[in-house]
């Protein structure tokens, strides 16, 4: 019985080894090396209804901000993702200030902390694929400027040091 995990165990290692280099690879070929996610672009077909997204930030009532993104001939499809893509359908990326943050499997998403000034608050639709939707060669996002002042910064520091553990 002990060799038998032994071996699951070692295969399982293996194989993590084997897709982290392989996942590596890809990312290194993907990307420019300076932080971007380049997945490339999918024209939506020709005939076939655009996909919008429109990305609202609201700040909550206790701390953050609440983000949106409303779509409009969009189906986000978590259970597709790193598939063929199809037309209409797949997830978002989430970028604040350039920096790719995550991708949204859903329109809504908590943001807790943004810095002090104005912040870049990007959404592109994406293919299953991680390519993204485009229509006549412009990517289909959207982009808000959320200002974040000094203080609101330091009333959250305040409340998350008064016994938050």
């Amino acid at each position: 019985m002990k060799a038998q995990h032994f071996c699951v165990a070692a295969a399982t290692l293996i194989s993590v080894v084997v897709i982290g280099k392989s996942a590596m690879m890809t990312v290194a070929g993907i990307g420019s090396g300076h932080g971007e996610h380049k997945h490339g672009k999918m024209e939506v077909p020709q005939g076939e209804e655009i996909p919008t997204v429109d990305v609202v930030v609201v700040k909550d009532a206790k701390k953050g901000w609440n983000l949106e993104a409303k779509v409009t001939n969009f189906q986000f499809a978590p259970e597709k993702v790193n598939t063929s893509p199809n037309s209409g359908e797949g997830h978002a990326h989430l970028f604040v200030n350039g920096k790719k943050i995550t991708r949204l499997y859903s329109s809504w998403y908590y943001l807790e902390n943004l810095e002090p000034g104005e912040n870049k608050i990007k959404v592109t639709l994406n293919a299953n694929n991680h390519a993204d939707w485009a229509s006549n060669g412009k990517v289909i996002e959207d982009t808000e400027i959320v200002k974040v002042s000094e203080t609101v910064n330091k009333k959250h520091q305040q409340h998350k040091h008064q016994g938050h553990n």
